[in-house]
């Protein structure tokens, strides 16, 4: 099963490195790029990623503003700020704009990112993504069952 994962860094090499690793290591679809954070709240209206992996300096929306304002529109995506300015005082902003996780733009970081894109887009018996899964099934059935009567 793919799943969307939504790239923004100002940075097109950064993007095109992202986009590789993560299609490369687990197949995941990169459902969209996007150079700042005021085009990525505009892609996340649109295409409802699963996943937004947030650079925090960017031109026009940094990657906190456009975190605060996915969180309205689109509660439910994880939201990842990659950058290179990762720290304490950071992490603390961050998880008050909704960010689910700081990684640092180092092979570590990487690392901790393919992880975490593994627990939140993997399947998982007990996790809410089969409750979700559930639900999803459930109105299926519902829908055939209406066409068929």
């Amino acid at each position: 099963m793919h799943h969307g994962i939504l790239i923004v860094d100002d940075n097109s090499s950064v993007r095109r490195s992202l986009r590789s690793l993560l299609q490369l290591s687990a197949g995941w679809d990169i459902c969209g790029e996007a150079e700042n954070g005021a085009a990525a709240v505009e892609m996340v209206e649109k295409l409802h990623p699963d996943v937004v992996v947030l650079d925090l300096a960017m031109p026009i929306m940094n990657g906190l503003e456009s975190a605060r304002e996915i969180s309205k529109i689109h509660p439910h995506p994880h939201i990842v700020l990659y950058t290179l300015h990762a720290s304490d005082q950071l992490q603390s902003q961050a998880r008050e704009a909704g960010i689910d996780s700081v990684l640092p733009k180092t092979s570590q970081g990487c690392r901790d990112l393919l992880a975490l894109l593994g627990q939140w887009l993997l399947p998982d018996p007990g996790s809410n993504r089969k409750e979700a899964n559930d639900r999803t099934t459930s109105r299926q059935l519902e829908s055939s069952h209406q066409q068929k009567h």
